[in-house]
């Protein structure tokens, strides 16, 4: 494994896919300006809307990913892909966008060696849960835990706020009442306290450069945490 000598070296290479979501865009912006990174490789069915020396696009099928399996080399993985029911129009296609990709690029760059992985998931995802979405959500949890990635980061934010290039009525009244909870609650139900996109990029970010081994699940309130901390901590 790469020790911290390596990051400041700025040698690493990141894989992100879902580059062009919420987070992933806010992602893709804090790694071209990490000093921690030569390159950053996005997998994307568009365009990003703004050009880089460091980034590199792969117009990527997301039907054929084993086609891809040359350029999903590097050291950290950030696993930012996803859709909603209602993007997605069934039970079967969201499946496919937010379990079978995610989970076959994961598989992919475990084979490749490499070293990290940084997966957006959801505050509730339980395999045993009551609602799909969460069971969704869990089950690929529990899969990319089984791969031998060295170290294994999965965030689960609660709603996120943030400009969409669609607006979502219910995310939108879910954070008003997400804000709402945190205060009546005096701050008691800080999981599902709604959190900034690019604050969970942050945090992501951030956490790929503590090189801790293993497996770990970061909730809300503890994404706010990190992503409040200086780079020295």
């Amino acid at each position: 494994m790469k020790d911290t000598l390596d990051i400041h070296k700025g040698n690493k290479i990141a894989l992100v896919a879902g580059a062009t979501g919420l987070i992933g865009n806010e992602v893709v912006k804090l790694l071209l300006n990490h000093p921690a990174y030569r390159i950053v490789r996005v997998f994307v069915r568009r365009t990003m809307d703004f050009q880089h020396p460091k980034l590199e696009e792969v117009m990527t099928n997301f039907e054929d990913l084993d086609r891809y399996a040359a350029q999903l080399k590097g050291d950290d993985l950030f696993l930012c892909l996803g859709t909603t029911m209602a993007k997605a129009g069934s039970r079967k296609d969201f499946i496919r966008v937010d379990l079978t990709y995610n989970l076959k690029i994961a598989r992919i760059a475990a084979a490749n060696k490499v070293h990290q992985l940084m997966l957006v998931s959801s505050v509730g995802a339980d395999p045993d849960g009551l609602f799909f979405y969460s069971k969704v959500k869990g089950n690929l949890e529990v899969a990319v835990k089984s791969l031998p990635f060295w170290g294994i980061h999965i965030f689960q934010p609660s709603i996120l706020l943030g400009q969409r290039d669609e607006v979502r009525l219910g995310e939108k009244v879910a954070g008003t009442v997400g804000h709402w909870l945190d205060r009546v609650t005096g701050g008691g139900m800080t999981v599902y306290k709604p959190v900034h996109a690019a604050t969970v990029a942050e945090a992501m970010v951030r956490v790929a450069q503590r090189l801790d081994a293993g497996a770990h699940t970061y909730e809300s309130h503890v994404i706010a945490e990190l992503a409040g901390m200086t780079e020295e901590n």
